[in-house]
């Protein structure tokens, strides 16, 4: 625990539109001290700078990412950053004792052969992903209260889960009967400009 009992966190993206929210969410809970927002885009910006709707809440700084600093400032560091980085991040985190909570899809798969065939890319991290737990609280809190490092699912698959859990775990539908149509808006995106995600490119489409 940190200086004032509670738990010492810091956040990584925190300027991204995950991150913002995770810093709003965090700032308000009573056991959480946010002591360390990262990012190297944002870095030396005060975050007020970029939300000033959360002044009253947040005075830190975006500070760049040195893993080494966080580490020995942070007790659970959150990753907000885009799909393919988190891997090459949170084994250093995991070594030097933090505890990692992802946001991207790098550690929703313990097989990272699977995460390969949705996501490209290639990964030397097979036993960091093998202990990671999913994090939806919901079907796994025991598991991710004693986790070291947890990969919380994406909005479709969440929103999937939690309403065929209880359907499933009753019985009263068969697994390959669901049928799941599910929207998205373009935030989901992150806030990197793309020319696709644009309001004249997006506007009135469903893709």
């Amino acid at each position: 625990m940190g200086d004032s009992g509670r738990l010492s966190v810091g956040i990584i993206g925190a300027s991204g539109y995950g991150g913002v929210q995770l810093v709003r969410l965090l700032m308000e809970h009573p056991g959480v001290e946010v002591v360390y927002l990262g990012g190297n885009s944002s870095a030396g910006k005060q975050f007020s700078d970029l939300y000033p709707h959360l002044g009253n809440l947040v005075e830190l700084k975006i500070e760049p990412i040195d893993l080494d600093a966080i580490a020995s400032r942070c007790q659970t560091v959150f990753l907000s950053l885009p799909n393919g980085i988190a891997h090459t991040i949170a084994p250093t985190l995991l070594s030097k004792g933090c505890k990692v909570i992802d946001l991207s899809a790098d550690y929703r798969f313990k097989n990272l052969e699977t995460y390969k065939n949705w996501y490209g890319g290639e990964r030397q991290d097979q036993e960091v992903a093998a202990t990671a737990i999913y994090g939806l609280p919901e079907l796994y809190r025991d598991r991710i209260a004693q986790a070291q490092l947890v990969g919380c699912p994406g909005c479709y698959v969440t929103t999937s889960l939690l309403a065929l859990a209880p359907l499933l775990k009753q019985g009263l539908i068969e697994p390959d009967t669901a049928v799941i149509d599910a929207k998205s808006g373009t935030s989901g995106a992150g806030r990197t400009p793309k020319t696709n995600l644009l309001l004249a490119e997006a506007d009135n489409s469903v893709a």
